[in-house]
């Protein structure tokens, strides 16, 4: 039965350059001690035998590539800062001032039930609006390259 299995997959071939990458000789050099291929950023020249590691190599010090990632860090990292602290700021609230936890803010819940429930209501909201930040500021860029270089590792091997 795995034998059948590995045999219908490695039949199947994907068109999606991120999948095989590893298989189609990342990491490896192309044998002048270089990864990046020569040229102009953006294309390969397949007549010198560009790895498809030098091609994502280039791409990763792409401009395009580049700002991406700063877009990227501009969110997540003060995001993750913000919530770190927001979370800090409850365990030492719980463990410096039971007091002020233990008040009651409506009924049975006290403060500290409520700040619980803040937490979980500002994973969700924070988990919207990165995905909102990813779709506006980085997606389209991201599919852009991605396809770029599709059609750069396509034409290894010609």
């Amino acid at each position: 039965m795995e034998k059948e299995a590995g045999h219908e997959a490695a039949a199947m071939r994907l068109d999606d350059p991120w999948d095989d990458a590893l298989a189609s000789g990342w990491g490896e050099s192309d044998g002048a001690g270089s990864f990046a291929p020569a040229g102009p950023p953006g294309h390969a020249d397949p007549q010198r035998g560009h790895s498809a590691a030098g091609i994502y190599l280039e791409v990763q010090r792409s401009e395009a590539f580049q700002e991406v990632r700063r877009r990227y860090r501009r969110f997540v990292i003060p995001a993750t800062l913000a919530f770190l602290v927001w979370y800090l700021a409850y365990v030492v609230a719980a463990i410096t001032a039971p007091g002020l936890m233990a008040r009651p803010v409506a009924g049975a819940v006290n403060v500290a039930m409520a700040a619980g429930l803040g937490q979980f209501l500002t994973t969700f909201l924070l988990t919207g609006a990165y995905a909102r930040h990813a779709r506006l500021r980085r997606d389209r860029a991201a599919l852009d390259l991605r396809w770029e270089t599709q059609e750069m590792t396509r034409g290894i091997g010609r």
